[in-house]
């Protein structure tokens, strides 16, 4: 019976620690005090993100991070944590957990992998708060616009002055 207990978590360190390695984003959380409909909400809008949120035990969470190369990771497993992991949008988790953190004062980032990297609250603070995909793309079309028109008005400029008035 204990046995097949420890091989049971063993297989749950096994699976963690595969999610972890292959991850794009991953952010660790705290969520004490969350009432289930609000959880329910929050994990809804991470799933339309193509997130996955998970609870493990702080134990099982540890073991994987450190088979996972992530042994700073480790360290913050105290409490109740969840994980919200992504494997294709870089900024969805941060993004949502922190605006979500904004309206209900429960839920706290406490630390979380980005691109295979450890990262800290500050950094996961900054990813969260960077504009929208379709925002950046249009400050780069504005930027790359702008010198265009100021030589079309310069041109306009020339060329009106050049004409000989009648």
């Amino acid at each position: 019976m204990q046995k097949a207990n420890i091989e049971r978590k063993a297989e749950a360190v096994r699976e963690l620690s595969e999610k972890l390695s292959r991850a794009t984003t991953v952010v660790a959380f705290d969520y004490p005090g969350l009432t289930v409909e609000q959880f329910t909400k929050l994990r809804s809008q991470l799933r339309e993100a193509n997130c996955e949120v998970t609870v493990y035990k702080n134990n099982i969470t540890k073991r994987a991070s450190i088979a996972a190369g992530f042994e700073e990771l480790a360290d913050t497993f105290v409490g109740a944590k969840a994980l919200a992991i992504s494997y294709d949008d870089v900024v969805a988790p941060a993004k949502i957990i922190y605006d979500f953190a904004k309206e209900s004062k429960v839920v706290k980032i406490a630390a979380g992998i980005v691109e295979g990297k450890l990262a800290d609250l500050d950094m996961l603070n900054e990813l969260a708060t960077l504009p929208s995909r379709e925002t950046m793309l249009t400050m780069l079309a504005v930027g790359l616009l702008t010198p265009l028109k100021e030589l079309a008005v310069g041109l306009n400029m020339i060329s009106s002055e050049e004409q000989p008035q009648q």
